[in-house]
């Protein structure tokens, strides 16, 4: 099946931080004397779009703490390791090779604009990208309106997106479109499969299947 448009989700599908997203967040909730996540099977059953509700989920009380105050300290906390994040397995080779076939391809995330484009051209994939669609602040409330604004402008023919959370499906399924999910990021593989879109183990298996 021939997509007109790529579009991809960024955390946990093109960049490998599942591990300095579990530090971050362990760090926060120590410092506060809640538990920390032990597992990250523990970290995938928490972990939710909004993250305002990840963050209930893990014990924070936005009655004694505000979210707007976490999400700053987090987002300091996780810029400081940013760095050491890998690119999952075959991000890299996937990238190149729907650029090879001069698929548009466009990166499509929760997170601040700013930020997004920083980390890419760290990486070294701003190449890659036709377009980066990001938020306008931190909070990662969610990136369905985000979507909808690009396709109401943009009106392409046939989008398949990439991603790792449910959220992403959700995503699709508001804007129209296809959605293929990899369970090698923020959430399991049962919690992927309920959504009723094809999952794949990683980068290499999606690409296998779509690009024979």
């Amino acid at each position: 099946m021939e997509y007109s448009h790529i579009l991809w989700d960024f955390n946990g599908t093109i960049l490998d931080d599942v591990g300095i997203c579990m530090e971050t967040i362990n760090l926060l909730l120590s410092r506060r004397g809640l538990a920390t996540l032990e597992t990250r099977a523990e970290y995938q059953g928490h972990f939710r779009f909004p993250i305002e509700d990840y963050y209930r989920s893990v014990g924070f009380d936005f009655q004694k703490e505000p979210y707007d105050l976490l999400a700053h300290e987090w987002v300091a906390e996780y810029r400081r390791r940013e760095g050491t994040a890998p690119l999952c397995a075959g991000a890299r080779e996937c990238l190149s090779y729907i650029k090879s076939r001069k698929i548009p391809q466009i990166l499509f995330s929760a997170t601040q604009r700013q930020m997004l484009t920083e980390q890419v051209e760290a990486l070294g994939l701003t190449p890659y990208f036709d377009q980066i669609l990001g938020n306008d602040n931190i909070y990662a409330a969610g990136k369905t309106a985000l979507g909808q604004a690009w396709m109401a402008a943009e009106k392409p023919k046939k989008v398949l997106l990439v991603g790792d959370t449910e959220h992403d499906a959700k995503a699709a399924k508001a804007m129209g479109i296809d959605c293929a999910l990899v369970c090698c990021g923020h959430q399991s593989e049962t919690t992927l499969k309920a959504t009723g879109f094809p999952v794949f183990s990683s980068l290499k298996d999606w690409k296998n299947h779509y690009f024979k």
